[in-house]
């Protein structure tokens, strides 16, 4: 999907234009990948643009560079304001919001210690991440033949640039076979998650979703789900689960803020329950989209004014 742009782009602390904001291609994170992000979205609602979840995004964001002992030059709080500071001069109604902090230019070699540590945060409008039409319809997947790390290899808690590497031979895999999306299994060969989403599967009116310990990322709409589950007393487990089950869901979907709650149609050819959008997802969509997009009430303080 093309690029559209913006006009501003924060960084450390200064307001750039759009095509002023570059790096020297000797910077850290280019050679070695030394970057972690978020992905945040803003929706148009009747009371104007409101962000989803900053303040956990905004956490998760610390918590990575944490991981990777990347210090911020600024409080969360910073990053907060600036988040919406960047939409709001941008004037956009809805867009995604990209918060990355990476190793920049200064030292060459593995040790990333003496590379600067720089923050941008870019605001820009994006659609639909699997299709305008993947939120009815569904969409066809398959299972990779690559597998989510192993435990102790790369910390897949951390939403990190270089664990996007093994995101995009899942993507690229499910691409040239014909497939939106690809799942991946962890190293013990159990589901974990697809490329960038988490994933959900109903049997007999219980959704169940694979633990973080599978190889899996805390996707913040993973908890969204999650909590309205709660709120609509649908049962929801965190469980194992086997790569069959999956093909004997009543339902499956996938989660995440570039895909919100996208519907699964078929995986590896088999279909999924009656091969579309099935009851208990479109429930967790009207009760998600609801509360996002400013028509029932934010129960749970999801959403920040621009």
């Amino acid at each position: 999907m093309a690029l559209e742009t913006s006009e501003k782009i924060w960084h450390n602390g200064k307001l750039l234009p759009w095509e002023d904001a570059r790096i020297h291609v000797m910077s850290h994170v280019i050679h070695y990948g030394s970057s972690v992000f978020e992905g945040i979205r803003c929706y148009q609602t009747p009371r104007g643009p409101r962000l989803v979840r900053l303040r956990e995004h905004v956490r998760r964001l610390f918590d990575s560079c944490h991981i990777y002992r990347m210090t911020i030059p600024f409080t969360m709080e910073q990053i907060f304001t600036a988040c919406i500071e960047t939409v709001r001069v941008n004037k956009l109604q809805q867009c995604y919001v990209r918060p990355i902090v990476f190793r920049g230019y200064g030292a060459f070699g593995v040790n990333p210690f003496p590379a600067p540590v720089e923050t941008y945060i870019i605001c820009f409008p994006w659609g639909r991440y699997l299709g305008s039409d993947a939120l009815e319809a569904g969409v066809d997947l398959c299972t990779s033949s690559w597998a989510r790390m192993s435990p102790n290899t790369l910390p897949t808690t951390a939403k990190a640039g270089a664990n996007y590497m093994n995101s995009q031979l899942i993507k690229m895999e499910a691409i040239v076979n014909g497939y939106a999306e690809g799942i991946a299994l962890d190293a013990a060969g159990y589901v974990s998650e697809g490329s960038g989403e988490n994933i959900f599967m109903v049997r007999d009116g219980t959704v169940i979703t694979p633990p973080i310990g599978r190889a899996v990322l805390p996707g913040i709409t993973r908890d969204a789900v999650m909590r309205l589950c709660e709120d609509l007393g649908i049962p929801v487990v965190e469980r194992s689960i086997l790569r069959e089950e999956l093909y004997i869901a009543d339902e499956m979907f996938l989660t995440g803020t570039a895909c919100e709650i996208t519907p699964a149609r078929t995986l590896d050819k088999i279909k999924i329950g009656e091969g579309k959008r099935g009851p208990i997802t479109k429930q967790l969509q009207d009760a998600y989209f609801g509360i996002i997009q400013g028509e029932r009430e934010d129960r749970h303080e999801w959403l920040t004014a621009v």
